[in-house]
């Protein structure tokens, strides 16, 4: 690709990515934008701002583009890059009533026009290489913008709905019955394609021993939960780690997040209000010590993510920009429906360098004390999903879209489902 094609797609991403954002807060208030329901959540608002302070810091300052915001923006909305300064304490964020929404809206459209500018006048490797980046960092901050707007909403008694079009996929009577597919096991290439767009924690490519093994075809549904609600399974700590039981116990889990108990049966909270379980339909919103307790329970565990990996082909292109498709609940796509939590820790892969200077602190400063999620959701954008993407969180998150797959080793165990 040419110099001049490069520009004109980046730009016509970056018009896309940018439209979406906004797409997405479209439906809130200005009041909406500003609250903070948790310290691991963010107000829409900052999300906004913060994903304008990254064009602004990694691509406008370096090309000599200055004087687009006052000078205490660079401290409010700076995430976690120590090497480009101080950082607004992340807690506190839903105090910042000022800068208003308007003034959001403002800075966001300053800091386009400058990009834009620059994508059509001539724009080096290095700065388009950083664009990219910048796209692929506001996707996962429109998927973060939709998991904070949900789990914000749902702390109202009201139940308020954040979405009316976009209708539900068709109801679903029943999931099919649980297939596996068998795995050989053997060398595996693992890591991600060169030839497109990756993060640095998705590579160095490099072989990984498999033993035969086989994964399940589908997620696991909410009526197959339920049958381990019902079986006591948060009240049996042989099915649970250690730190998973003191967990559920301090939490006071009893079901996954969202779900209710009610006189005629349980409900769950979602993006389109509050509305009966549907049996059929994956189960979300469990943490990773939830997801292991299941798979506990049926007898067999969840999928390595070299395992997942190898065992999945990549989706379906999509260009940047775009809202994620709807995949109906049945479908074995694993994709589109809910991140699948691993039994993996993240860590490095073998020969893993982070990059130089502060987008080095982009993933590589979080390989510890969190868990691997394959796939993607329901909230991940368009053009988003790989095979080779590495999602990862503590191990007792629960407010994304994240729910189980199974894998059990080849052929040895009876089916449990």
């Amino acid at each position: 690709m040419n110099g001049q094609m490069l520009r004109e797609r980046l730009a016509n991403d970056f018009e896309r990515v940018r439209a979406q954002t906004e797409a997405l807060v479209a439906p809130l208030s200005a009041e909406d934008q500003c609250v903070q329901s948790m310290p691991d959540a963010s107000p829409s608002k900052w999300h906004r701002a913060h994903t304008t302070w990254f064009f602004e810091t990694f691509v406008l300052g370096p090309a000599g583009v200055e004087g687009l915001s006052p000078e205490p923006y660079a401290i409010l909305f700076n995430s976690y890059y120590n090497a480009v300064g101080e950082q607004y304490h992340r807690p506190s964020r839903g105090l910042l009533t000022r800068p208003s929404h308007d003034e959001v809206t403002a800075y966001r459209e300053r800091v386009d026009a400058s990009v834009l500018h620059l994508l059509r006048t001539g724009i080096d490797d290095e700065l388009a290489r950083r664009v990219e980046v910048g796209l692929h960092h506001e996707q996962q901050h429109q998927e973060l913008l939709v998991t904070d707007i949900k789990h914000l909403l749902s702390c109202n008694p009201l139940d308020p709905v954040y979405a009316r079009d976009g209708s539900l996929p068709d109801d679903a009577t029943s999931a099919p019955a649980m297939r596996w597919a068998k795995h050989p096991g053997g060398i595996a290439r693992i890591g991600c394609d060169l030839t497109s767009y990756h993060f640095d924690n998705e590579g160095p490519v490099h072989d990984a021993l498999l033993h035969p093994f086989e994964i399940g075809q589908r997620l696991v549904t909410n009526g197959e939960y339920l049958a381990f609600i019902e079986d006591g399974g948060y009240e049996r700590p042989e099915l649970w780690l250690s730190a998973g039981w003191d967990t559920a116990k301090d939490q006071g889990w009893i079901a996954p997040q969202y779900w209710r108990k009610q006189t005629d049966g349980w409900s769950q909270f979602t993006l389109y209000g509050r509305r009966p379980i549907r049996d059929a339909e994956p189960v979300i919103h469990v943490s990773f010590y939830e997801a292991d307790a299941y798979a506990r329970w049926c007898g067999v565990r969840l999928p390595t993510e070299q395992e997942w990996e190898v065992a999945t082909s990549e989706p379906e292109p999509a260009p940047l920009g775009g809202r994620a498709s709807k995949v109906h609940p049945t479908s074995p796509s694993p994709y589109g429906a809910a991140w699948q939590w691993t039994s993996s820790s993240y860590a490095a892969y073998p020969g893993y360098r982070p990059a130089e200077g502060a987008l080095g602190e982009y993933n590589a400063k979080f390989m510890c004390n969190q868990q691997v999620l394959r796939g993607s959701s329901c909230a991940t954008p368009a053009g988003h999903a790989r095979r080779s993407y590495r999602n990862f969180f503590p191990a007792g998150a629960r407010w994304q879209f994240s729910g189980i797959r199974l894998a059990r080793d080849g052929g040895l165990v009876d089916d449990c489902i």
